[in-house]
């Protein structure tokens, strides 16, 4: 059997965690559990220094203790 060598790319690997293609599919995962939680809660997709990242955050107090309570957005991924 023959001996493999792989060397990743790690500027290409940076590109594609960071790319727009990336951002929209964090963008439509985000919406999927912005959906299942209901109201009272927003996202946002930001690039980071290393890669795209998508958050879902209550916007309102009633969402926030909601949550608190609930474990709404663990439940909603």
């Amino acid at each position: 059997m023959s001996k493999v060598n792989f060397k990743l790319n790690r500027k290409g690997v940076s590109e594609l965690l960071k790319g727009e293609k990336m951002q929209e599919v964090l963008k439509d995962e985000a919406k999927k559990v912005l959906n299942r939680a209901g109201g009272g809660f927003t996202m946002d997709v930001m690039v980071g220094k290393t890669r795209a990242n998508a958050m879902v955050k209550a916007d309102t107090p009633k969402a926030y203790y909601k949550n608190l309570r609930n474990n709404t957005l663990v439940k909603s991924l």
